[in-house]
């Protein structure tokens, strides 16, 4: 009875938590990707 109140065990939190994390990680990736871009050619 006691996991059926646990936050893991809420899948439409858990759906939020993995989409932010997808949409933090898709952002960091762009990022790096315009860093590695935008630097000074020699």
């Amino acid at each position: 009875m006691i996991s059926q109140n646990i936050a893991l065990y809420n899948y439409t939190n858990g759906v939020v938590m993995i989409g932010v994390f997808a949409l933090v990680c898709v952002v960091l990736v762009i990022l790096l990707i315009s860093f590695m871009n935008g630097g000074k050619k020699k």
